[in-house]
């Protein structure tokens, strides 16, 4: 990565050094590089050729990590067709509508983001896209991508009907007789999904808006969670290394490796598997991508009722795999896998969100440390919607690295709202229970799944500390599981420090002398404010190696 040969002085406000708020300080960048930070006075008298950048009475913080997110696939989707900030069916199809002149020379109409929630619970209809796409095929999947809506065209071109069989880790909505609706569920989605190519160009596109606009919200490195094609979703891989090649990305990327679960049925499948990713690792390295962890998928999500959970779903939750959520790995699978996986040199990387799963990875990290032996591989687990108890203080004991979505923890969140009606009122308040996780000594860095949620760290603080959500003037949500806060140091250093560190980032995520000078500056800054206004917090500039990008 090229670095500036300027040479910089940000004064003028305050400093959060990526664990602790150390109030006002002064910072001297040179050559990408952190050279000094100490109090104004004494760097001004030292670097008076240094180009003054004045802060305003504003924050300095590192730039933001992100520690779980599918970038690439947000850029598609900003370029495509972006349904994120839409609820309302009507709202979806016009958007669609204003897009479709756009896609109009394009095989298929992409585009994504719509809730689960916007519909019933056999998801949208096929009879609504064809109203106004009666001839292109269509192919959307939910903001959670874990569904997929389609039309008529699609489902014909593709072959489905009401003799096409359900895979067995997901299934195809249908009505009283048979028939296909529109609404594909899990790993039913690439039953159209592996049907859509999206070109090489397309991708290198889609990158490098998503770079653009995460620079936008002060985030200077991610870790893609899945580099590889899974149910209709676009492999990154092709667009990293172009843009690697080219020099145009600039950010830090660490990319989880996917684990194709059927591939799973035996140690002998497992191990070579293994092998394979330690191959494919090798490869992606050599070409300058950070390819040194596995993605592994332990179950689904809230809003299908797929999420694993100990206590059976009250009224059924309604997922045809059970009262329990759909497991995609046996325990003993699961075991079998992060035992390989650990031991061929990579980090985990679990999604896991019922308190089931959660347990059961927790479980597979145990196995590889039995047989493996502690390693500083900086394992974690992602989303952690319910967590027991029981199991809060196994990530310290285990090694275990928490990655919240910080986003996630509120009232108001669609997973949120479709789970509570279904637990036990004492599985109800597992929700998102970060700050037993600190409090028992769990390490925890910050993550947003963009584009399933919008990847803005401010507001994801905002609502580790508040447990609701910024909605600035208007009456905000009752406050979720409100003993879970964080401290705003607390959540400020997971999205910072915490973040660089699951992403193996020695020299970054905090503002010290020798590290990357990967910087944000934020206004107001939200250490002066009240918590409840953590949320009105804006990005003023993103700095990459010393060079100003926004």
């Amino acid at each position: 990565m090229r670095r500036s040969e300027q040479r910089s002085l940000f004064v003028g406000g305050q400093v959060f050094d990526g664990k602790r708020y150390a109030g006002p300080l002064a910072v001297l960048v040179e050559a990408g590089r952190i050279v000094a930070v100490d109090d104004a006075r004494t760097l001004e008298s030292e670097a008076r050729d240094a180009e003054r950048v004045d802060l305003k009475g504003g924050l300095l913080a590192p730039g933001f990590h992100d520690a779980h997110m599918h970038p690439v696939l947000g850029g598609l989707e900003r370029l495509r067709c972006e349904l994120y900030d839409l609820s309302h069916p009507e709202q979806y199809i016009e958007a669609i509508l204003e897009h479709r002149a756009r896609q109009s020379g394009h095989e298929w109409f992409r585009g994504g983001g719509w809730s689960v929630t916007s519909f019933g619970p056999h998801g949208p209809a096929a009879a609504e896209l064809d109203r106004v796409l009666p001839q292109q095929p269509a192919f959307l999947p939910s903001s959670d991508h874990h569904n997929a809506w389609v039309n008529s065209e699609a489902l014909r071109i593709c072959g489905i009907d009401e003799h096409t069989a359900d895979p067995p880790d997901g299934w195809i909505e249908r009505d009283a007789s048979g028939r296909p609706t529109g609404t594909l569920r899990e790993a039913a989605m690439a039953l159209v999904g592996d049907r859509v190519s999206t070109s090489s160009a397309e991708y290198y596109e889609g990158l490098l808006e998503a770079q653009q606009y995460l620079w936008s919200v002060g985030i200077t490195g991610w870790h893609d969670a899945l580099v590889g094609g899974y149910a209709g979703i676009d492999d990154p891989t092709p667009a990293y290394l172009r843009a690697i090649a080219a020099g145009t990305l600039r950010s830090h990327v660490r990319g989880s490796l996917w684990w194709d679960r059927h591939r799973s049925s035996s140690a002998e499948e497992i191990a070579a598997q293994a092998e394979e990713l330690v191959v494919r690792r090798h490869e992606l390295g050599e070409a300058g991508l950070d390819a040194g962890s596995v993605k592994v998928m332990v179950d689904g999500i809230a809003e299908t009722f797929t999420a694993t959970v100990g206590t059976a779903y009250q009224d059924g939750g309604g997922c045809p795999c059970g009262d329990h959520g759909l497991p995609f790995l046996s325990r003993e699978a699961l075991q079998e896998t992060a035992v390989a996986v650990d031991r061929a040199g990579f980090q985990l990387h679990f999604h896991a969100i019922g308190d089931q799963a959660v347990h059961d990875a927790l479980d597979a990290v145990e196995a590889a440390r039995r047989r493996n032996g502690m390693n500083d591989r900086r394992h974690h687990i992602a989303h952690l919607q319910l967590v027991r108890p029981a199991d809060r203080p196994r990530f310290r004991r285990l090694g275990v690295v928490a990655n919240l979505e910080g986003m996630w923890a509120s009232a108001d969140d669609p997973a949120v709202q479709a789970m509570v009606p279904h637990l036990p009122r004492e599985q109800a308040a597992w929700h998102y229970p970060f700050a037993d996780i600190v409090r028992t000594g769990g390490a925890v860095s910050g993550g947003s799944d963009w584009p399933v949620n919008h990847p803005d760290p401010v507001a994801a603080l905002h609502v580790l500390v508040n447990r609701r959500s910024w909605t600035g003037s208007t009456h905000p949500s009752e406050p979720l599981v409100p003993e879970q806060a964080l401290t705003l140091e607390t959540a400020f250093a997971a999205y910072t420090s915490g973040s660089a560190h699951v992403n193996h980032r020695p020299h970054a995520g905090a503002l010290q002398v020798g590290n990357v000078a990967d910087l944000v500056v934020l206004d107001p800054d939200p250490f002066l404010g009240r918590d409840d206004h953590i949320g009105a917090t804006q990005v003023v500039s993103t700095w990459i190696a010393g060079d100003r990008v926004v």
